[in-house]
């Protein structure tokens, strides 16, 4: 039982944010297999009522500004019955990487995000055509810019590079060749200087929405020649002849490899991911299949690659959140939690650039890992916090019987079953210090004290 609920454990570190301890009895109910079915196919989907989360915080309502937009990502993420939706929708963000500091209109960005969340875990030609008609992604990448008698590359560009296929795989023909296919896709409320949205706004401030347009007028009907295919193409039938292309599959399942299991790739990794990309294709393109077979892999059940990724800022301060039940409704801390996401320095809605984050070990610097700690001490230790509780209710009145060991055990399955290794355990163990229990606060202080070490060390920093 244990080595099971350690498993699935490890299997909502990565297809989510983590759970708690209850939640975790309950899911370890049923058998594995049926539980990545349930992540693949939520069913309905819950998360706190965004009319709830408007009358505490009016600002969420427009999304106009930077940390309303992010907060309001972080509170589905933490309250969401759903959370390998909001991880893959993550996934594809830093993917796809569009930032505030150019787009500078938070609800754009947000409906980019929901555009995400809803064909994520679809099929990746939906997903491309999706963000190839996203109003942030046209202004973002300057495909507002792209004319028919004025190519702009770049959206064509990083749609190889960057999205699809990768260095190698295509040509500079190719690149101009793609670019023209997608002249005339704009956005509609939006000069061709791109300098700001002229339509007027249903709010006494700041914009509405952008939306997609499409010009005949501004395309060129031109015969092109891309990835050996000619066609007077559009961009639809550049996405088509992408998604089909091996160096597309290869890519993608990559990619979502590194996000899910491993940054390095073994040669067991590469074995999977060959079984992916035959994923990909025997579905037609459909994400679903391909991330079934990865999570039902030998190789991502495997103990070798557990604690094996470094959570990212929005990866461990959504965990943390959850582990504090810290939003049964509204309050004030989710203002902490989008400004600390950018202390750590992953301030999600604004990518620093079209490449996405530096991931892996670049998120422990010195700076941002006594950032990430004080964070967790600060939800999750002390002891009035909901995990301190929890594990006194478990201790019950065995005040006097418990030993050191056991009360270190209880925490870390309070905090989601967390294995440490050996020597960082016997370290906890020794740092417990067991007094004379004369009532409940003193042991509130001990079981606060060792939630404070376990969130201190390595393992809580992994995924």
């Amino acid at each position: 039982m244990k080595k099971e609920i350690e498993l699935i454990s490890h299997l909502y570190r990565r297809a989510g944010f983590g759970e708690s301890r209850g939640n975790l009895d309950k899911i370890a109910r049923n058998n594995y297999e049926d539980i990545v079915e349930k992540l693949l196919n939520p069913g309905e989907r819950e998360s706190l009522p965004d009319d709830l989360i408007r009358r505490y915080h009016v600002d969420q309502s427009e999304m106009r500004l930077l940390n309303s937009a992010t907060g309001n990502w972080i509170y589905r993420m933490v309250t969401t019955t759903s959370p390998l939706e909001e991880k893959i929708t993550l996934f594809w963000h830093g993917l796809f990487a569009t930032g505030f500091s150019k787009v500078f209109h938070g609800k754009t960005i947000s409906a980019q995000i929901d555009m995400l969340r809803g064909a994520g875990l679809g099929n990746f030609r939906d997903i491309l055509l999706g963000i190839s008609k996203d109003p942030a992604m046209l202004f973002w990448l300057d495909n507002n810019d792209n004319h028919a008698n004025a190519i702009n590359e770049n959206y064509g560009r990083e749609l190889l590079e960057l999205f699809s296929m990768s260095i190698g795989n295509y040509t500079e023909k190719d690149v101009k060749e793609c670019s023209k296919a997608f002249t005339g896709w704009t956005v509609q409320n939006i000069d061709y200087m791109g300098l700001r949205a002229l339509s007027a706004s249903i709010w006494p401030y700041s914009n509405i929405a952008w939306q997609y347009e499409y010009k005949d007028e501004d395309h060129d009907n031109t015969v092109k020649e891309f990835l050996g295919e000619k066609g007077d193409f559009n961009g639809e039938d550049v996405i088509d002849i992408i998604v089909k292309n091996p160096a597309t599959a290869t890519f993608i399942s990559t990619r979502l490899y590194q996000f899910f299991v491993s940054d390095t790739i073994s040669d067991e990794g590469k074995s999977l991911i060959d079984l992916m990309v035959k994923a990909y294709f025997d579905s037609s393109f459909e994400l679903k299949s391909v991330l079934r077979c990865l999570f039902n892999s030998s190789h991502f059940k495997s103990s070798k690659i557990r604690y094996a990724k470094v959570k990212s800022p929005i990866e461990l301060i959504v965990g943390i959140l959850k582990l504090a039940d810290e939003f049964k409704f509204p309050n004030m801390n989710i203002i902490d939690a989008s400004r600390s996401v950018g202390y750590m320095g992953q301030q999600i809605y604004n990518p620093p650039s079209v490449e996405g984050w530096h991931e892996g070990v670049e998120w422990l610097d010195s700076g941002n890992l006594l950032e990430r700690v004080n964070f967790a001490s600060r939800y999750l230790s002390g002891a009035d916090k909901t995990c301190v509780q929890d594990v006194i209710n478990k201790i019950d009145d065995k005040y006097t019987e418990i030993t050191p060991k056991y009360l270190l055990e209880e925490c870390l399955k309070q905090l989601g079953y967390i294995n440490l290794d050996k020597l960082t355990k016997q370290n906890l163990v020794n740092s417990v210090s067991l007094k004379e229990f004369k009532n409940v606060e003193e042991i509130a202080n001990t079981v606060s004290d060792t939630i404070r070490s376990v969130v201190s060390s390595r393992e809580f920093q992994l995924a």
